[in-house]
Formats: C-alpha cells, structure tokens, sequence
C-alpha cells in the first residue's frame, strides 16, 4: 500500500505532540513545525511494496531566512531514477534545533519502515547533515546516512569562536550512530570546515564496526555548497546510489567516477579536428598569437556540462572555433555546437559577438587555458580550466 502523505503527518503528529491541521503537521507552542513531504509530489511515490527505499534528505538552517524553500539538490534525482521514494524533511528556522529536528527525524524514519520501506536513507545538507547522523544515533530503522558538508556552529568568517564545534560535536554524535553506515563529503573552500575531519571520523566509525566512506575534498568541488551541483552529481550520483543500496564492496568501481576526465564520444564526434589549414590566412600578428590556442580544448564546468573549444584557424585579424557544450542535467538543456568568431586580445583569445554570450580564454603557465563564460544579459558567470586534447 503506497505511504501518504497524511498518513506520515498524522502518525509523526502522535510520536513527537504536533498538531494536524487539513492533514498537516502544525507546531503548537515551543514545538518545532516539522513536516515531511515527497519531494517531487506524491505522484511521485511508488509506494513500500515496489520502491527500492525511503529517503529523507534534510536542507541546512540559516539564520536569516527559511531554507525549507531551498530546493531538493540535484543528487537526489540519481536515486529517484534508481527506485527510491525521495522524501525531503521540512523545518521551521525559529525553532529548528538539533535536538527537536533530530528526534522528528528519527521518528519519520521509524514510521517509513514500519510502514514496509526496506530501506531508509537519510541525506542531508549541512545542519541537515549534522540532525541526520543525530537520528541515526537514535533510531535503528536507518540503513543508510549521505552527509554533506556537515555544520552546526557557523562559519570561520562571522562565528571564528565556535565553528571550530563543527568538528569537535561531530565525533561524539558518530560514536553514537547505531547500525546506519556513513558516507560524508568533506569539500576544500569550506567557510564552516575547521579541516581534519576526514581521517578522526573514518577512525571512529571503524572502532565502531560501521561501514564507512568518507569523501574528503574532491577535486573541482569547492565551497559549503559543492553538493548542489551538477558537477557532484556527474561523479558521485552514481555511488551515492550504490552506497544506499548496500555497503561498499571490494570490487566496486572508483566512487569519484571518471566523468569529466575524457571527452564523451558525442562531445569528440561533433567535434572539428584542428587542422590549421587556414592560419596562413590571417596577419602576421594574429597567426603568431593563435598559434598556441590552436586544437581543441576540453574541460566541464560545475553545473554539470562537458565543454570544449575547437581552434580551427585565423582569417585577417579574426579567429573562427567551434564551441561545444554537452547535455546538462535537465532535460532543457541539450548538446549545443555553435560556429564563434573572435580576436585575440592582449593574448586572450575572446568572443563577443554582438548578442551572444561572451567567452574569454587565456593561456596558463602550467600549458592549460583559464576560460570563462559569461551570460549576455551580465546574469551568470562559469569559470573553470581547459586541458589540450589530442
């Protein structure tokens, strides 16, 4: 029988003394407003007896806004795909605390396999991350427990005297996690990361005897927010999934996947090999500019895109690529390959034809080219770095 969403409502209201309003958890006073909710609609559910889990992810807790509005991360669409009934954990900021939320957790997760779920998965984001290692301590009805970025306490910048909490806290919450094994993600850049969380959490978790995997500063994924990426999900939606599903296993493949690394089949196809067929047409000055940008440049960028730029040759003072862009996430957003025109300039090679987004490259010490991508109306900006592709 498929789980409603009343039905969790109702049932968590008993457990933890919420009020129920129209089906809807409702705080009375000093209670938190928690409420668990499909997180892509209730059509969306294939219901305990046909889907391959449960899971909850939980959002992080700002102290100027509500992010129970902040969207579900793109990860989590990896284990829909894969079978899982996705849930997301609802809170109200003004009395969102670790204990009230970490307790509704654990009760959510009691009722979802109680209710039949064959597994329960916990994810969450920050705060979320830190409530659901906390219920995972409290409940034994969690299988599973995908922990991003966990933080608590603030950031170095505005809480320098008690950021430092998001590691010292987290060791006595992990040596109280009940059967649940851990995947954490541990990012560089973190403004809320003291550093040096990766080797004392595997440690606890192994004298404990719980599976575990911690991932600790991928490459290219920086910033508190890494997980919401397109990018994170290209190389470890894959292993977020199997990890859920079953502890990791000896003959498992790598868990941060080789997207990214190589050009996709589709990316080199469309490709025009560089052939420098028409340098000897272009001046002087722009031919010996050219010269090192010309071929073809590949790299992604951190929403999730395959990009490259295909240097074909100079005619006067102009330089004509093919820029290449692959399938983004979404299914708006489609392979692209669009003929641009440009210059070199102060030896950057730039493009910015009128009413087109601008692109900028610009050669590196280390043999590589800085790009940068920006919208035409001034609304994004995507940086990253190109490799030479033979």
């Amino acid at each position: 029988m498929m789980l409603t969403l009343r039905g969790v409502v109702l049932g968590l209201a008993a457990m933890i003394g919420l009020a129920v309003a129209g089906g809807l958890a409702t705080a009375r006073p000093a209670t938190a407003q928690i409420v668990l909710k499909p997180a892509y609609g209730e059509a969306s559910l294939a219901g305990p007896a046909r889907a391959r889990g449960a899971v909850v992810w939980s959002h992080g807790r700002s102290v100027d806004s509500e992010d129970s509005e902040a969207p579900t991360p793109l990860y989590m669409k990896a284990l829909r795909a894969a079978g899982w009934d996705v849930y997301r954990l609802d809170r109200m900021r003004v009395s969102d605390t670790l204990p009230n939320s970490a307790r509704a957790l654990a009760g959510y997760s009691e009722m979802l396999k109680g209710k039949g779920y064959r597994r329960v998965a916990l994810t969450g984001q920050s705060f979320g991350a830190f409530i659901s290692l906390i219920a995972a301590g409290q409940s034994t009805a969690i299988d599973a427990v995908i922990a991003t970025a966990p933080a608590a306490f603030g950031n170095f910048t505005e809480a320098y005297d008690s950021y430092r909490e998001n590691a010292a806290q987290l060791w006595p919450i992990l040596r109280e996690v009940r059967r649940a094994r851990v995947m954490m993600f541990l990012f560089h850049g973190d403004d809320f990361d003291p550093g040096g969380r990766a080797e004392p959490a595997r440690s606890i978790l192994a004298q404990r005897g719980l599976n575990s995997l911690i991932v600790d500063q991928p490459s290219l994924l920086t910033g508190h927010g890494a997980a919401n990426t397109g990018l994170f999900v290209r190389r470890f939606g894959a292993c977020i999934v199997r990890f859920a599903e079953a502890p990791p296993a000896a003959n498992d493949p790598p868990c941060d996947e080789s997207w990214g690394r190589n050009p996709s089949a589709e990316l080199l196809q469309a490709a025009l090999p560089a052939n420098g067929s028409g340098s000897g047409k272009g001046d002087t000055d722009t031919i010996s500019a050219l010269r090192p940008y010309m071929g073809m440049w590949y790299g992604s960028y951190i929403n999730g895109r395959e990009v490259a730029l295909s240097v074909e040759k100079a005619e006067g003072d102009a330089v004509y690529a093919d820029y290449l862009l692959g399938a983004g996430m979404e299914a708006d957003q489609p392979f692209e390959r669009v003929r641009r025109k440009g210059r070199i300039e102060n030896g950057e090679l730039v493009f910015d034809e009128k009413g087109r987004n601008l692109l900028r490259y610009r050669l590196r010490p280390d043999g590589r080219v800085a790009a940068t991508w920006l919208d035409k109306d001034g609304r994004g900006r995507l940086d990253t770095v190109l490799r030479r592709v033979n």
